[in-house]
């Protein structure tokens, strides 16, 4: 009774909180107007830019469950403005990054995106689709300014201002399902276990294995957690129990060590693969380390950090030399790409001489071909879909530069081609 009570306590917070974001969301408009304008070189402008400066917003999770992702993500794009603004900046105007760490706490996510959201022309990261979620009415609605989140759920899908850069949830775990029998002898009759956060981010991907598992005669065996919940015994019991062949897991790194470490201990030796937020490499430095090695995957909307292309060895020698004392690992790629993908959205806009939150949504649009240089090729032509269908499967491995190394190279599944998100 205390955890329902505790439950019902945060959901009336969160509603709460999004209430007061929608009233305050309102009257920041009624006071600001349209705001647009016609600045240095004849180039419209609105909110967050002025003749010398464009100013983005960055929301983030530095301390919650997805502190890991959420500091490489930060900095990599921190590191993307510096470099911008040391090479002149965009359309003679400095970058200006502001970060609010929510803690992946529903009620700070909201009041920081109301905090800034009158300031900055968009967002080059929101970690959270449930927090994404919540404000979408009011993107979409009255305050259109780009938001690129760091999340990938199909119920982003469908705004012109929220655009998902890769694969879906769902897209992606019948990815990960299709690589579990094509290459781990996962079969038609086998029973798959899916551990998954409750909420938007595991019941997407939940639908993904569910799908898959219909195309290839597979059982879901279904383990729905809490962002809060860390040790995963339980949940491995239940799955040996009904004894599964493999596990899907859609959660943070620390339920995925947790899940990964216990089912070896325990003699549950099959193979678990997870989606692309499942996974850091500090967690090979964990007692978890040895059996993340021999019996996980994960799969990711691109190329990992250590990857064999130009940008990618760039960028590791510059993340090195700007934060020497950190890690590498997947959130620099992400944020790193999308930052690079919202400043050729601002370079277009400025040849459209058109910075205002309209005109750089009508930039992104025209961007049909995106290379960010991880080897995925984003189409961002069309809200209704993810810019890429394809991932990459990816395997920890400490003696790679990254802690990770690919072994099977960017693919869609047959079953992800003919799936709508």
């Amino acid at each position: 009774m205390t955890h329902r009570r505790q439950a019902v306590r945060g959901l009336a917070a969160a509603l709460a909180a999004l209430v007061a974001l929608t009233a305050a969301g309102c009257s920041s408009k009624a006071k600001t107007g349209d705001g647009k304008q016609t600045g240095a070189g004849g180039v419209k402008t609105g909110e967050g830019v002025t003749d010398k400066t464009i100013a983005l917003g960055a929301l983030t999770d530095m301390t919650g469950v997805y502190a890991t992702l959420g500091k490489s993500v930060t900095q990599a794009q921190q590191l993307y403005v510096k470099q911008v603004n040391a090479a002149g900046g965009i359309c003679g105007r400095q970058l200006e990054l502001t970060v609010r760490d929510h803690g992946y706490d529903p009620q700070k996510a909201l009041a920081a995106y109301t905090e800034l959201e009158p300031k900055v022309v968009g967002y080059t990261q929101f970690i959270g689709s449930p927090f994404v979620a919540a404000v979408k009415p009011r993107v979409d609605g009255q305050d259109k300014g780009l938001v690129l989140p760091q999340a990938w759920s199909a119920s982003l899908l469908g705004s012109p201002y929220i655009r998902v850069l890769g694969a879906t949830y769902d897209v992606e775990t019948i990815n990960a399902v299709d690589f579990l029998l094509k290459e781990k002898g996962l079969k038609s009759g086998d029973k798959l276990g899916h551990v998954y956060f409750e909420g938007d981010y595991g019941e997407n991907a939940l639908k993904g294995s569910k799908y898959a598992a219909g195309k290839a005669g597979l059982t879901v065996v279904e383990q729905k957690i809490k962002p809060t919940d860390n040790d995963m015994s339980a949940q491995v019991s239940a799955l040996k129990q009904a004894g599964v062949k493999a596990v899907v897991i859609s959660a943070g790194p620390r339920q995925a060590a947790s899940l990964v470490g216990v089912a070896a201990a325990t003699g549950l030796k099959v193979p678990v693969v997870g989606n692309n937020s499942a996974f850091a490499p500090q967690l090979l430095g964990t007692q978890a380390g040895p059996a993340l090695e021999k019996m996980y995957w994960f799969a990711s909307p691109s190329l990992p950090i250590g990857a064999d292309t130009p940008t990618a060895k760039k960028l590791v020698a510059d993340y090195k030399a700007a934060y020497p004392s950190d890690s590498l690992d997947n959130g620099i790629v992400a944020g790193w790409t999308a930052a690079s993908v919202f400043g050729e959205a601002l370079k277009k806009a400025c040849t459209d001489k058109d910075l205002t939150r309209e005109g750089v949504d009508k930039a992104l649009l025209s961007m049909k071909a995106h290379d960010a240089g991880f080897g995925m090729t984003h189409d961002l032509g069309d809200p209704k879909a993810p810019s890429s269908r394809q991932s990459v499967i990816i395997q920890p491995d400490k003696s790679v530069p990254g802690g990770m190394r690919t072994v099977r190279m960017p693919f869609v599944a047959e079953a992800a081609q003919s799936y709508t998100p």
